[in-house]
């Protein structure tokens, strides 16, 4: 079992930066590729990016792409997403997840979610 924490979600204006946060517990988190996801009111969630267990490989969605930055430090069990440029279409609750392949998460699935945390752009 992999236990997930997100934080670091808030209001901020369009054009404005957020840092999420994504602390793992439990099994060696660092043996697993990490993502973030997003579900915006009243649509299904989406994936946002991903990153190999080791943090040489890297996938974005094509609406973060350029904006959006995840990476991980294994030795402290976090994953992080910078978020730049934010837009009011990136209004959302952003979830961590993790799967044995980031294939999976790039696919839309994991096995361990997180509770998510809010973020809101406002315009």
């Amino acid at each position: 079992q992999v236990q997930l924490v997100e934080s670091g979600g808030g209001l901020v204006q369009a054009g404005g930066s957020l840092s999420l946060s994504c602390a793992a517990s439990g099994r060696t988190a660092s043996d697993y590729a990490m993502g973030w996801f997003r579900q915006a009111p009243e649509k299904e969630r989406e994936f946002v990016a991903a990153i190999s267990w080791r943090g040489g490989n890297t996938y974005y969605s094509d609406s973060v792409k350029g904006r959006f930055t995840i990476s991980r430090a294994n030795a402290k069990n976090m994953v992080y997403l910078q978020m730049n440029s934010l837009k009011p279409e990136d209004t959302a609750v952003y979830y961590c997840a993790a799967d044995s392949w980031g294939s999976t998460i790039v696919a839309g699935r994991a096995d361990y979610w997180g509770q998510g945390t809010q973020v809101t752009v406002s315009s």
